[in-house]
């Protein structure tokens, strides 16, 4: 769509694509829904469209960089870490609710910047998606500490599952 200048359309999409996310999520829980393919694949899905829009939004100039640098290095962290836990471990993150809102914010921000980039509300669009982009941004770097430390968690327990159990002098078999 930016391509083809329809930054309005773009913008447009990425709220949809948001609000479709959050519905999903909220009916699968409220429903009973929710698998452990879900619980996998829709973190996965979220970060995909993130790095779409805010890839297409750095090439067109629609975002400032110290969001596209901030976003891009944080998920190459947290996706390293997430594939290790994964292939080493046969283990996944749990998403956590400072993530869930942190993705909400920048659901928000990221097409209040298309939209304000198109001449939309301009001057309250750039303000609003500067701050939700900041708070998201925040929560979004704050979250991934916390998954560092749940990935060493799991890995610690992983660990200590394996090793044999000593047995004491007083223990037979």
């Amino acid at each position: 769509m930016l391509g083809a200048d329809e930054i309005v359309a773009a913008g447009l999409l990425l709220l949809v694509i948001g609000g479709t996310d959050w519905i999903d999520g909220f009916l699968a829980r409220r429903l009973g829904q929710v698998s452990n393919l879900g619980r996998m694949l829709d973190p996965i899905a979220d970060r995909l469209a993130i790095i779409a829009a805010v890839v297409a939004g750095s090439l067109a100039g629609i975002l400032p960089l110290w969001l596209v640098l901030g976003l891009l290095v944080r998920e190459t962290i947290v996706a390293g870490i997430a594939i290790w836990l994964l292939l080493k471990h046969r283990k996944t993150i749990d998403v956590r609710w400072i993530g869930k809102l942190a993705t909400f914010l920048l659901y928000g921000s990221i097409p209040a910047f298309y939209l304000a980039a198109a001449g939309v509300a301009e001057s309250v669009l750039v303000v609003a998606a500067n701050a939700a982009g900041l708070m998201g941004l925040v929560l979004y770097w704050a979250v991934a500490v916390y998954y560092v430390a749940d990935v060493r968690q799991a890995a610690r327990n992983s660990l200590s599952s394996k090793l044999p159990i000593e047995k004491g002098p007083n223990e037979h078999s």
